[in-house]
């Protein structure tokens, strides 16, 4: 019997319904979120359906609150946040996360790029006064941060797919950093969220060595490894 496809969300800020209806009507073996998903209750009581086929990576928004976070890294389904590693997907893919978005108070590998602030969280941790500290790690807000030794340990990896908040460098907004790091691990796909569009790299694939694809708020996207793109929601 072939397995279902592997379906993925756009910042669903807190609407999580439909994703639960589209991986079951389509007896999906895989959901990856893309962040922003703000669930307004623990994870795996919002997505309980299906919640044995969710991977997701964390958003800029999932730091907002105390709530927010709370939903997400203290939900059953923290294990399945893939932010700075692989995962093997059912039908063989393997899948890598980097979750959160460049803050150019830390680490801004764009146009502005120089010298990071932190090279991790916990360097960050060490230096933030204990009473601004979240759970004895940076400040709630830079959960959500990356850091240059989150694309370090990556580019160290191998995977089939690399799925991220921000965009790689075919994006107006995104960054070369994340193409380098695709070609580092060896992708042939990347996904994003984050600008809530669907705008894809269609016209630079070959230069680019692997194929890229946006993912709009709140929708649902069916792709394979081909590049083979289906849009299911909006």
């Amino acid at each position: 019997m072939s397995l279902g496809p592997v379906l993925y969300g756009g910042d669903p800020h807190g609407q999580l319904g439909h994703i639960v209806e589209c991986a079951q009507d389509l007896h999906a073996s895989a959901v990856v979120l893309l962040g922003d998903i703000q669930s307004p209750q623990a994870l795996h009581i919002a997505l309980a359906p299906i919640q044995d086929r969710v991977w997701f990576i964390h958003g800029n928004h999932d730091t907002d609150t105390p709530a927010d976070f709370e939903n997400l890294w203290d939900s059953h389904l923290a294990d399945r946040n893939i932010h700075g590693r692989v995962v093997v997907l059912p039908d063989g893919t393997r899948l890598a996360g980097l979750g959160g978005v460049f803050r150019r108070s830390i680490f801004d590998p764009g146009d502005r790029a120089g010298a990071s602030r932190y090279r991790n969280a916990r360097e960050h941790a060490r230096g933030t006064p204990r009473q601004s500290r979240w759970r004895d790690g940076p400040p709630l807000r830079h959960w959500s941060t990356i850091y240059p030794d989150d694309i370090a340990g990556l580019a160290l990896q191998q995977a089939d797919v690399l799925v991220s908040h921000e965009a790689p460098g075919y994006h107006p907004h995104g960054f070369g950093v994340l193409d380098t790091l695709a070609r580092a691990m060896g992708v042939r796909l990347s996904v994003h969220g984050h600008h809530h569009d669907a705008l894809d790299s269609s016209a630079r694939w070959a230069a680019q060595g692997f194929k890229s694809f946006g993912v709009p708020q709140a929708g649902v996207s069916a792709i394979d490894l081909a590049g083979h793109c289906r849009a299911l929601v909006p």
